[in-house]
């Protein structure tokens, strides 16, 4: 089950919502992790974002609940624009909310990104022994999300292999691979034991800085020039 809701609209589209928060993460003193608002907002604006893109949306609108304190709005903003300019999205609205009465002791974000989709589009697979698993990016959490930057996969990379036909992606959040993996096939019950990866499987990915993708082996060749050093194989045993 994706970490989404799905609302039709008429026969043809329907609305796909996702959303992230983070808290104790930014500026103020008692912050566990000092970080820009702009970073802030980026991350959480990426996690919700590829939730929406792996569903089948098309992003049209972004909601931001700041409480943060009103200096930082522009700031987070920047942040969505940032994650925005990544996809290459021009002229998505961007509106919300800031907590100006009361001044908390930790920054705390609320994020929701809205988009569209259209009925007839498939984000779903069943497993089988033929279909290849890969994880592009690595799990990371924290701090390791700014030491270890360029681990992390770029929302345009994500983009770009979420366009590709017969193929299901699944953003990899807190709970980790493995606990991603055994959502993405219902049917199917994966243990720590079955997977073999170079990746811990079941370490916090954070702000989704990694993904799952499940292909046909056909199109490794295409996965592997879209993702280069992001890719890390998968096999089940």
């Amino acid at each position: 089950m994706r970490d989404i809701i799905t609302i039709p609209l008429n026969n043809e589209e329907s609305l796909i919502i996702a959303s992230d928060n983070s808290g104790g993460i930014g500026m103020k003193e008692h912050d566990l992790v000092r970080v820009s608002y702009e970073t802030v907002a980026y991350y959480s604006f990426r996690v919700a974002a590829m939730e929406c893109i792996a569903a089948g949306g098309e992003l049209v609108s972004v909601v931001l609940h700041n409480f943060c304190g009103d200096a930082s709005w522009s700031k987070l903003v920047n942040g969505i624009q940032k994650g925005l300019d990544e996809l290459n999205l021009k002229d998505i609205p961007i509106t919300g909310s800031t907590e100006s009465n009361f001044n908390l002791e930790q920054s705390a974000v609320g994020l929701v990104v809205i988009g569209k989709k259209s009925l007839d589009k498939k984000t779903d697979k069943i497993f089988s022994k033929n279909l290849k698993l890969a994880v592009i990016g690595m799990p990371l959490v924290g701090n390791e999300v700014i030491d270890l930057a360029h681990e992390v996969v770029p929302l345009s990379t994500f983009q770009e292999v979420s366009k590709l036909e017969d193929i299901l992606i699944w953003p990899i959040g807190s709970k980790g691979i493995l606990t991603e993996l055994n959502q993405m096939f219902p049917t199917k019950e994966f243990s720590k034991e079955m997977i073999c990866t170079e990746l811990d499987i079941v370490k916090s990915s954070g702000p989704a800085t990694c993904f799952i993708i499940a292909f046909e082996q056909c199109q490794e060749e295409d996965i592997i020039r879209l993702t280069a050093k992001y890719f890390h194989s998968i096999d089940v045993k």
